[in-house]
């Protein structure tokens, strides 16, 4: 499960590593966020609009939908691999998912980010970590899918996405969670946007980011509050998980002088959703 996901890169940062244009509309939206949860508008690059960066809402409403759902994650495996072995190699069952099917097929999107925010399947947020990849390969792309639900009631229109999620990395494992987002290797970034590339190609991307690649250190609890947000959420409490010489989300987040101004917004937005 990846419920909770950072956001720190600048615009210029964004455009040079994916290659795309940012709207000013888009830009007077742009925070640095430590703590995006459901609900939050995030940065995305979809497939309608591949060489331009949107702004949807995290927590997936199908077109279909009667009432919004905010689903955060979508399975790969779909009802396959219930004991989530991390060694699975079958069917990704996402594309028979009535939530997903149509989708995975035509409404796929570059989910921005990074670092993300796990803990033990048991601890959950009690113990988080922030996962991040090394040698400063942030921002990257984790593999998301969107649609876009009308509210029958309001007749709003709502553009939503969720990350999907993949068997467990090694990683993972010594986190002690059974799950990991589909992070892509920028050589796949372009045929997730294509929705014209054959359905096994899509599929075939939906496997764990190699563990060398990425790191881990544990953060406060603090998390938990979907209204936190600053770079102290992301300050050390521990020692990676592989040995380093700096803590690089914090560092960064230090280097932007982050701020609490999304706090009382989400907190208004929070209200409306419980």
């Amino acid at each position: 499960m990846c419920g909770r996901y950072v956001n720190i890169s600048t615009l210029s940062a964004v455009e040079k590593r994916f290659q795309v244009e940012i709207s000013k509309e888009v830009q007077a939206q742009w925070q640095p966020n430590a703590n995006v949860s459901h609900g939050d508008s995030a940065p995305v690059i979809a497939s309608d609009s591949p060489l331009q960066v949107q702004q949807f809402q995290f927590g997936f409403t199908p077109r279909w939908g009667k009432k919004q759902f905010y689903m955060i994650n979508a399975r790969s495996e779909g009802d396959h691999n219930k004991e989530d072995d991390p060694n699975y190699k079958g069917a990704m069952g996402i594309i028979h998912k009535p939530m997903f099917r149509q989708s995975i097929r035509d409404r796929r999107c570059l989910v921005l980010a990074d670092a993300f925010i796990e803990g033990p399947q048991r601890e959950k947020l009690s113990k988080p970590y922030i996962v991040y990849p090394i040698r400063e390969q942030e921002p990257f792309a984790m593999a998301g899918i969107w649609d876009e639900w009308i509210d029958p009631q309001k007749g709003q229109v709502v553009r939503s996405f969720a990350i999907i999620t993949t068997v467990a990395n090694g990683l993972m494992k010594a986190i002690g969670h059974h799950r990991s987002p589909v992070i892509l290797d920028p050589e796949w970034e372009r045929t997730w946007l294509d929705i014209e590339a054959p359905l096994a190609d899509i599929t075939a991307i939906l496997r764990p980011f190699p563990e060398k690649k990425m790191n881990a250190y544990p953060i406060a609890p603090n998390i938990r509050d979907p209204r936190a947000n600053g770079s102290q959420l992301l300050a050390p409490v521990g020692q990676q998980i592989y040995p380093e010489f700096e803590y690089v989300m914090h560092d960064r987040m230090e280097m932007f002088g982050m701020g609490e101004s999304r706090s009382r917004q989400r907190s208004e937005q929070q209200g409306k959703l419980f």
